[in-house]
Parts: structure tokens; sequence; C-alpha cells
């Protein structure tokens, strides 16, 4: 009984703490009004988080990535990413169209796909961007979105271990449970 009565009172007072010391919530960057130029540039990879591990299992196998923001023309940013996977370095672009009337980056072949920019000041950072990415259900029947991720990306490569913490604490209070750090031992590639 005494049990019973103490999972009880576990619960509540989780309850009443969450209604007291509510989660952090990110401050959202529309991508239609925010100041480009400021982003544009080498953004270092640090951590992702989402509720599932599928949605960040591919991140796992990484030891780094460097990514470069460049802005092209009629409202076009093209993401340059450089991986390295084991001894193995790999490239990848990616085009976002920015339009008036949204708040989200377009992915070229993936309209489908939300990708919203987030302040870095929820991982206390203000040198960071936190980028997610989010798909709708696969089928109508589904009610949980099939992709939802979110990245934090830091202008330094060795930015402080704390901001990285902070980032999983805070999404860890959202649910956000299923983590990946890259660990950053191996040489980044160019």
């Amino acid at each position: 009984m005494s049990d019973g009565a103490l999972s009880y009172f576990l619960y509540l007072y989780s309850l009443v703490y969450q209604a007291l010391v509510p989660c952090p919530v990110p401050e959202q960057l529309p991508a239609n009004t925010i100041n480009r130029q400021q982003y544009l540039g080498k953004w270092y990879f640090k951590a992702a988080v989402s509720l599932r591990e599928a949605d960040i299992q591919k991140f796992k196998a990484m030891d780094n990535m460097l990514f470069s923001i460049e802005e092209k023309a009629n409202d076009t940013l093209l993401l340059t990413g450089n991986m390295r996977l084991g001894d193995k370095c790999m490239n990848q672009t990616w085009t976002y169209y920015i339009y008036p009337e949204r708040d989200d980056l377009e992915l070229e072949g993936r309209p489908q796909r939300r990708s919203l920019l987030w302040s870095g000041k929820w991982a206390n950072c203000s040198n960071c961007i936190i980028f997610q990415e989010v798909e709708p259900p696969l089928s109508q029947t589904d009610s949980v979105d099939s992709l939802n991720r979110f990245m934090l990306y830091a202008r330094q490569g060795d930015v402080d271990p704390e901001v990285v913490t902070t980032f999983l604490k805070n999404s860890a209070c959202h649910q956000m449970s299923a983590s990946v750090r890259l660990p950053q031992t191996k040489e980044f590639c160019a």
C-alpha cells in the first residue's frame, strides 16, 4: 500500500512541479523576416534530439559535421555539409527556399518538410542556432509526425560542453529524450 501511495505522491508532485516550473520554450526565428546575413557562413553540428531514435539514427555514425550556408539569388539558401564518417569525408548540398508568406524554409524536393529556425538562447548560446525538421504523418490515421528533430549548431567547433547539456536538458523537458552528441575526435572535413 505504501508503494502505491508513494507512486501517487510522486505523480502529483511531478504535475505540480511542471505547472510551477514549466519547460523553457525556444524562440522561433521566422525565416521570412530574420536578417539572413548574420546566419551565413560556417556552422558546427553539435547535437540532435527527437522523440524517437529513428529520427536521429543517421547522426550516430558520424564523428563531426561542418556546414556552410550561402545565399543565392531569389531568396534561396545553399547549405553545404562536410561530414566525417569514420575515416571518410562525405559532402552533400541542400537548397532551401524562403517565401514571404511562410515562416519556415522549404527544402528542394521535399515540399512537405517544414524546416524551422530557433534561437540558440534555448541552449544558453548566443552564437548557436537550432534547426528543426518536421514532416507530417505518413497517413491520415497516424497522429504522430513522421519526422520531428531538433539540431543544435554552433559557430565554434569547441563550444562549451554546458551548451549541449542545456540543449539536451531543455529538450528532455519536452519529452525529446532520444539524443545524439557528436564526439568530434577527428579532423573536420573541408
